[in-house]
């Protein structure tokens, strides 16, 4: 692949501070969501982001690793916690004195910075312990988030090049109030719809909040994992609805679909909804995040649909559907590994979605990664596979952008290997090794290799 991406493509790589700051109590931070589900037995292991990669104490060695891998983008997250500790909603100083200085210490370095609101850590005082109350299933909740972004944007103002308000809300509801899996683990089934249309209110919430403090300059944004299937064509249109078009059509059309009402009667009566409701949601933004990793394979099961059922599920509306294993390769994670999906998914987007820009905000591979010592006493990680899994994606990326579909940038999870959620220390997605005992930091092969390729491929 000898072409270069348009100019101002963004080439860069992303973190989240659960994952990778560490300092879990230091300078007033209190408790998030996944602090307490982290320590009540829901991580492999028991593993917590206590320490993780104690970014926190080492973050300017870490940004020199973006200085040396080119990158001419940064996207991390503010940890709510840090910066709003306490119910009253107070700010922290010491909290948004940190990301001031990551925002400050970026620019220095001539690498944007494109900053996540909200990336799962939920300041545990808005939710009871088991969180069976308050958190999303609150609708204050979606009005307290938004004071904690403007009080971000009034600090770190257009200095960001991008606020992105939400990450993967699929995750921050389905996964955590339908299902099990994340924090807080509640495993409601159908009472995740609440938590859909909070986090979505929340969306126009933060984008109203962050106009109001850093102006028109910085880009808006929202980050979707959309949940990619293949197989029955019924199957497919139906988690669809559920699982994306039940964000995207109220952020970006100002409408949840009919049908997505219509397959959830019984289940739900969506009267959460308010007056107004949907004008706040569908507020305009700048461009629209994509993360993609793997797809589904799903087909319609001989078993009736169960209407009233209220089981745990991170599909509820679908219980006669079955998911099938997925041909292979797979990662670590036991994801499909299929490039030609993240090329049909942004056409998709741009052909339904007209005019929204796009940007590919995560894409990456966890790896059975091992360092090694050369004869010189030089420590290595060879990850070839990581390095043939990042470049195929770019290219499914690039064929897009010559089809005419408006990709504005690419992001690699992760710049280095850190907490995976409920996976614990178990998964490296990272360019950099992160040697959890002595936190020491090792630049994997595909490190210099995506350095190469943004040298090589970035235009002059």
């Amino acid at each position: 692949m000898a072409e270069r991406f348009p100019e101002g493509f963004l080439f860069g790589t992303a973190t989240a501070a659960y994952q990778i700051e560490g300092a879990a109590d230091e300078d007033g931070r209190t408790p998030s969501i996944w602090d307490t589900f982290s320590h009540t037995g829901h991580t492999l292991n028991g593993d917590t982001g206590d320490v993780a990669d104690d970014f926190y104490h080492r973050w300017e060695d870490d940004l020199k690793l973006l200085r040396d891998l080119g990158v001419n983008a940064y996207r991390f997250s503010i940890g709510i916690p840090r910066v709003i500790p306490t119910p009253d909603g107070k700010p922290n100083e010491k909290g948004l004195d940190f990301y001031e200085k990551i925002v400050d210490r970026l620019l220095e370095y001539g690498i944007k910075p494109i900053v996540t609101l909200y990336h799962w850590d939920l300041p545990q005082y808005m939710a009871s312990e088991d969180g069976r109350e308050g958190g999303w299933l609150e609708r204050d909740t979606a009005y307290r988030i938004a004071d904690y972004a403007g009080i971000v944007a009034k600090r770190l103002g257009d200095r960001v090049h991008t606020y992105t308000t939400l990450n993967e809300p699929w995750c921050a509801t389905y996964l955590s109030y339908g299902g099990t899996e994340q924090a807080p683990g509640l495993g409601a089934g159908p009472l995740a719809f609440r938590t859909v249309h909070h986090i979505n209110l929340a969306h126009g919430l933060m984008c109203q909040a962050v106009r109001a403090e850093a102006g028109g300059r910085p880009e808006l944004s929202v980050t979707c994992n959309l949940q990619v299937c293949r197989g029955d064509a019924d199957a497919v249109h139906r988690l669809d609805l559920i699982a994306n078009r039940a964000f995207l059509d109220p952020m970006l059309r100002g409408r949840y679909p009919q049908e997505l009402f219509a397959i959830t009667k019984g289940i739900c009566d969506w009267d959460f909804i308010r007056d107004g409701d949907l004008k706040l949601i569908n507020q305009p933004i700048d461009v629209l995040g994509l993360n993609y990793y793997s797809t589904n394979l799903v087909t319609m099961s001989d078993r009736p649909q169960f209407p009233q059922s209220t089981a745990a599920s991170t599909a509820p509306g679908a219980s006669d559907i079955d998911w099938l294993p997925t041909a292979g390769p797979h990662t670590e994670m036991g994801w499909n590994i299929d490039p030609n999906a993240l090329y049909d998914t942004l056409v998709r987007l741009n052909d339904d979605y007209p005019g929204m820009p796009l940007v590919v905000t995560e894409n990456g591979m966890a790896c059975p990664d091992r360092v090694e010592v050369g004869p010189d006493g030089v420590k290595m990680v060879h990850d070839a596979e990581r390095i043939d899994y990042l470049r195929r994606h770019l290219d499914a990326a690039y064929r897009a952008i010559q089809e005419g579909t408006d990709v504005r940038g690419y992001f690699a999870w992760s710049l280095m290997d850190n907490f995976e959620w409920a996976f614990g220390y178990s998964k490296r997605f990272g360019l950099t090794y992160v040697d959890y005992g002595t936190q020491e930091r090792i630049r994997k092969d595909s490190f210099m290799w995506y350095r190469d390729f943004i040298a090589e491929h970035s235009a002059r």
